[in-house]
């Protein structure tokens, strides 16, 4: 009996690293992927920002949905993410006050601010979309991020073109370890579990 049990158990592992595997794999295919085509809104996803000012990685990730914005492949940008600890500011708030900055009309921008995670990101703005008539996003974001983000909105019923932001990657393993994350989180999303 314990046998069976110890060959089950094997042969689940090797299943889920197959599956993991396979799938980090898609997430590294989709990172390199631009996508970008004509659409409704520009969704960009939230990174940290600090005292008011965004990181530099939510400033890479703005400046790719500007040039996309100025561009003309879409006449709306999506800014997203909430407080993240800081009581006074949200990535939301802040990438707007940015995209202002850059000349971009405050009309021409949609603020979601209340997100703590990517799939509440995802859901929210998908809820926006829905109510504004939106039906097709770019969605901008690091390359490792796209392919969960873009299967949750796709779930909810848009069309998504992922649109990675430019920059180069720290290293190979910590993109791969990023990848890995991602995968989990898709994984774990995928049977009902939102991380």
């Amino acid at each position: 009996m314990r046998r069976w049990l110890w060959v089950l158990l094997l042969v689940l592992a090797v299943w889920l690293a197959v599956v993991v595997g396979q799938t980090v794999s898609e997430i590294e295919r989709q990172a390199i992927v631009d996508e970008a085509r004509a659409s409704d809104v520009i969704v960009t996803l939230g990174a940290a920002e600090y005292n008011g000012r965004p990181s530099p990685v939510l400033r890479l990730r703005l400046n790719h949905a500007l040039e996309l914005w100025r561009e003309g492949y879409a006449p709306l940008i999506m800014t997203t993410g909430g407080a993240g600890g800081d009581p006074r500011y949200t990535e939301g708030i802040v990438g707007r006050d940015y995209l202002v900055q850059q000349g971009v009309p405050s009309e021409q921008i949609i603020v979601e601010e209340q997100s703590e995670s990517t799939v509440q990101t995802i859901i929210a703005a998908s809820e926006i979309m829905r109510r504004m008539g939106l039906k097709s996003a770019i969605l901008v974001s690091d390359g490792y991020h796209i392919f969960r983000a873009k299967r949750i909105l796709e779930q909810a019923g848009m069309t998504v073109y992922g649109s990675p932001r430019s920059g180069q990657p720290e290293s190979v393993w910590r993109e791969h370890w990023l990848a890995t994350r991602q995968a989990c989180g898709y994984l774990l999303w995928r049977i009902g579990i939102t991380i």
